[in-house]
């Protein structure tokens, strides 16, 4: 636990990690001052809720001097460390930890961490519902919707925490230690704000760093690098996989034979067979996700009825391959969360098609091409929007023909008047949302809405 009473801290970045910093820096005595490159009337919400606890405000840009004369530095996901601030306040010896770091100090109960680049909403999601399911105390958060901080700030006794940890909060922790620390996959993302691939799996990598010897890391024995980024942590690996991918480790596994998953080595010698799982977990990759969460929840101490049932009463996330409607026979799928090139591949893996596809917004700087094998004999259209539209009609177009539609309610007018019963309509977009959008859940609840309204 840090010891914050009476230290100068900065907190850079307003949003709601931000927030929940403070609050819990202000719990702590500390002397809070909080920085952002919005003004107050953008911020709103935000400074009506710190302002009463006594936090100083340097809002409409960022003063060098207030960072490299701060004790201490706790900065919100979004920002990059690489900022010219942060990089004087690290020349000047001022510590920086992020906003998962802080709270991490705080929290006595064992975690579950999970990332990766694709699938780690979904399988925090269900190895939360799993938990729950056992009759396990659970806080559910990080990068999805709750920030650690606010569990810390509510209280009170729990038996696990689990967190999606993103590369962007696992770039500046120290001490965060999963007690199971979970990878789904990697692939290249966010190359907007890395160098390159390998510098956004080194971040990666930190999910493992405090780990010891009596932890676990639970690992996708079909992705080389997800096996690369472990060598060398202390934490016993668990591995998952299908058919007969060598698996990593000691004889804790989990494999899918096509069928049914079988558990290993995680609650005797028996093997442990899990068959029905919802149809929100449908796809090989939700196996995967599947496979993961079931070695979490039993390594927590979850037993095998009780993930059973969680398995078969799962009701899958928003965003992600969400089934928004059934009109005239055609499917509306809603996979706004598919900010990536991989996400899409997941995406489309999973439906047989034909799909009339709507696909863009801000690139990540990563080619469309590796989604060229996917698309014959499943996407019969590609509706583009946003400001990579012709980038991805200029990679793919040829094999499907490519409609600009600029906008999202353009794109599914022009949707419902060419998709036929039997085939779907997937928003899967391949790129983050903010050049139309203020999120993807804001992109999700936008095309939901124009779908529902649909005579």
């Amino acid at each position: 636990m840090l010891a914050l009473a009476g230290r100068r801290v900065l907190v850079v970045g307003l949003a709601r990690s931000g927030v929940a910093a403070a609050k819990l820096l202000c719990r702590e005595g500390a002397i809070v001052t909080a920085t952002d490159g919005r003004k107050a009337a953008e911020l709103g919400p935000a400074v009506e809720a710190l302002l009463p606890l006594g936090v100083r405000f340097e809002l409409g840009g960022h003063d060098e001097a207030a960072f490299t004369s701060a004790e201490l530095i706790v900065v919100s996901p979004g920002v990059p460390l690489a900022g010219r601030e942060l990089v004087a306040a690290r020349a000047a010896g001022v510590p920086i930890i992020g906003e998962a770091e802080l709270a991490a100090t705080f929290i006595e109960e064992p975690v579950v961490g999970i990332t990766g680049t694709n699938g780690k909403s979904t399988t925090t999601a269900l190895i939360g519902h799993l938990l729950t399911a056992a009759g396990k105390r659970v806080f559910l958060g990080g990068n999805l919707g709750t920030p650690l901080s606010e569990r810390v700030l509510a209280g009170g006794a729990l038996d696990v925490t689990v967190a999606e940890l993103s590369s962007f909060q696992l770039e500046a922790v120290e001490t965060l230690r999963p007690h199971v620390a979970v990878v789904t996959n990697l692939s290249p993302d966010h190359l907007d704000r890395y160098p390159g691939p390998q510098d956004y799996y080194e971040a990666k990598r930190a999910i493992f760093r405090a780990q010891r010897e009596s932890d676990f890391a639970v690992l996708n024995a079909g992705d080389p690098e997800v096996l690369a980024l472990h060598r060398g942590a202390l934490s016993k690996p668990v591995s998952f996989g299908h058919g007969a991918v060598e698996l990593a480790g000691d004889d804790r596994a989990a494999r899918d034979d096509g069928k049914r998953i079988v558990v290993r080595g995680v609650g005797g010698e028996e093997e442990e067979l899990y068959e029905r799982l919802s149809p929100a977990l449908r796809g090989r990759h939700n196996r995967e996700n599947a496979m993961a969460a079931i070695l979490a929840a039993r390594l927590c101490g979850a037993a095998p009825e009780a993930i059973r049932a969680g398995l078969a009463s799962f009701g899958g996330l928003p965003h992600r391959l969400e089934l928004v409607r059934t009109l005239r026979g055609t499917e509306w799928i809603n996979d706004s969360k598919a900010t990536n090139v991989d996400s899409v591949k997941v995406a489309l893996a999973a439906l047989p098609g034909p799909l009339v596809w709507i696909a863009g917004g801000l690139g990540k700087g990563a080619p469309y091409e590796p989604l060229r094998a996917l698309l014959p004999g499943r996407v019969k259209a590609i509706l583009t929007i946003g400001s990579d539209a012709q980038a991805i009609a200029s990679a793919l177009g040829d094999l499907a023909p490519a409609t600009s539609c600029g906008t999202l309610d353009e794109a599914v007018r022009v949707a419902e008047g060419m998709a036929l019963p039997g085939e779907a309509v997937l928003l899967s977009p391949a790129c983050a949302s903010f050049d139309q959008f203020r999120s993807y859940e804001h992109r999700g609840a936008a095309f939901r809405a124009l779908v529902e309204a649909l005579p």
